[in-house]
């Protein structure tokens, strides 16, 4: 099996989940306020979840006999969600726009995953991607409600 372009996007993926994880574990830790009780727990599932997909991307990758990127400095190079240090001060809508930023950013990179792993006729890593894509919608959905927007505002 020779997917070269699956596998890019596949290693986008994995470096993308990556740093959102990290960013959602950023906000986790660092959040004050009135809705923390309801919103910390919450973060708890969305990492499971990112670690979940990052882990099925990795094993796919390897199963099409690619490489998976494995180190930060790899995932920094690549990644393209941005990175900033954690502060106590930022407000909770301000922490959950961030994390919903980084996960358009996984929408996008599913999307064209999609698009490559069909052109490449990579079937089995289109139907892993359609999956994971349709889970990032739907908390796209959620994290936007959360705070007062539709899914696609401010796009």
């Amino acid at each position: 099996m020779k997917y070269p372009k699956t596998e890019e996007i596949l290693n986008q993926l994995v470096a993308d989940l990556t740093q959102a994880h990290m960013v959602v574990h950023q906000h986790h830790w660092y959040m004050l306020g009135h809705r923390f009780i309801k919103i910390h727990f919450y973060l708890d599932h969305v990492m499971e979840e990112l670690a979940n997909q990052q882990d099925t991307v990795a094993e796919r990758l390897i199963e099409i006999n690619g490489s998976p990127i494995s180190t930060y400095e790899e995932v920094l190079g690549l990644t393209k969600i941005p990175d900033q240090a954690g502060s106590w001060d930022m407000p909770m809508d301000e922490r959950i726009q961030l994390i919903l930023n980084a996960y358009k950013q996984l929408r996008d990179d599913y999307e064209k995953g999609i698009k490559i792993s069909a052109d490449e006729g990579d079937d089995s890593t289109n139907d892993m991607l359609i999956e994971f894509h349709t889970a990032i919608e739907k908390r796209i959905w959620i994290l936007a409600a959360e705070i007062g927007q539709r899914p696609g505002e401010g796009e």
